[in-house]
């Protein structure tokens, strides 16, 4: 129960949108605490030789871009080179093995050296399944990662094994992760990264809990699903095309739906620079979540002229409830 619109915005991020920080809290010492148990498998003769400095976390957890519920960490696990040496063929990158003794070798496809993501991903499970604490480690549904479920906790890791490749001719870098297929395929979350703080800092730090309630506003069954990651990529193309937001929420979320409206048509680029254009949307989908996008833009215009213009908390409230559902607050006294 709320009285103001910005009472009723507090409650429902801090109840409904944000991870609760104490959870957080817990969350990442029990990522580190992982990490610090793979690492500990270097002294396995049988395992690969670790490559601790190029750890990192991805996703939208260690973006901090992460709503409710908490149910995946993702972790890349540095894996050494030992010499190998990789070949993208622009469809898919090869990791052939020179050193016979490397654990690689182990991996790679029968009678040849190349190296096998999958075999790698399975090396991870028979060695994630001996850890206590944890009750099950298998393949993800996607194929590209080991995923490890907790006993105590209702999250589970999704644990990509990765290399770091020598600079290439662009003067970039990128890690190697599995593709899925057996193969492997070029990333960097570091430009993610990156992107996410140096956008965040230029708009005062309001462009992530932004981000987050417009997650959970494509998250409601009323339009089609965008990726979570693609509507990251449209959202950061927003901040990044504005001056200054709006220091209130609301305000901010009905500039971004207009955006939305407009931008859903149009490329979304991939900030790594590798994937291109991650708008893979049908037309169908992209009509609809932009008509979506147009009438929660008419009821949020709605919802602050009731606000500002008529002083009437609970007609806002209310519209702002058409926008988001029953999780949102109502008005009225606790």
């Amino acid at each position: 129960m709320a009285t103001t619109v910005n009472n009723a915005f507090e409650e429902f991020m801090r109840d409904k949108v944000n991870l609760d920080q104490e959870k957080t809290k817990t969350a990442r010492k029990s990522r580190d605490n992982l990490i610090d148990n793979i690492h500990s498998l270097n002294s396995n003769e049988d395992f690969f030789n670790l490559y601790n400095d190029i750890d990192i976390s991805f996703g939208s957890f260690g973006r901090r871009t992460k709503i409710r519920p908490l149910d995946d960490i993702d972790i890349m696990i540095g894996i050494s080179g030992d010499g190998s040496t990789y070949y993208d063929s622009g469809n898919d990158v090869k990791i052939y093995v020179q050193n016979d003794d490397s654990a690689q070798k182990g991996c790679c496809n029968e009678n040849t050296n190349v190296l096998n993501s999958t075999k790698v991903i399975n090396k991870f499970i028979s060695e994630l399944k001996e850890f206590k604490d944890y009750k099950k480690a298998e393949t993800h549904k996607n194929g590209a990662a080991a995923t490890l479920q907790l006993k105590s906790y209702e999250w589970n890791f999704d644990i990509v094994p990765c290399f770091l490749t020598s600079e290439e001719s662009n003067g970039r870098n990128y890690y190697l992760i599995p593709d899925g297929k057996g193969n492997w395929q070029k990333t960097d979350p570091r430009k993610d990264r990156d992107r996410v703080s140096t956008l965040n800092q230029k708009h005062n730090g309001l462009m992530l809990e932004s981000i987050r309630l417009v997650k959970y506003w494509n998250k409601r069954p009323t339009m089609p699903l965008m990726s979570s990651y693609v509507l990251e990529c449209l959202l950061l193309q927003y901040f990044d095309s504005v001056d200054s937001v709006s220091d209130y929420i609301d305000l901010r979320f009905r500039d971004i739906l207009l955006y939305i409206k407009d931008n859903i048509w149009d490329s979304i680029n991939d900030p790594k620079e590798i994937q291109g254009d991650l708008n893979t949307l049908t037309y169908d989908d992209k009509l609809k979540i932009s008509n979506k996008a147009n009438s929660d833009y008419d009821k949020a215009k709605e919802a602050i002229s009731a606000e500002i213009e008529d002083k009437d908390q609970e007609k806002a409230i209310k519209k702002w409830g058409e926008i988001f559902g029953s999780e949102f607050p109502e008005y009225g006294e606790d």
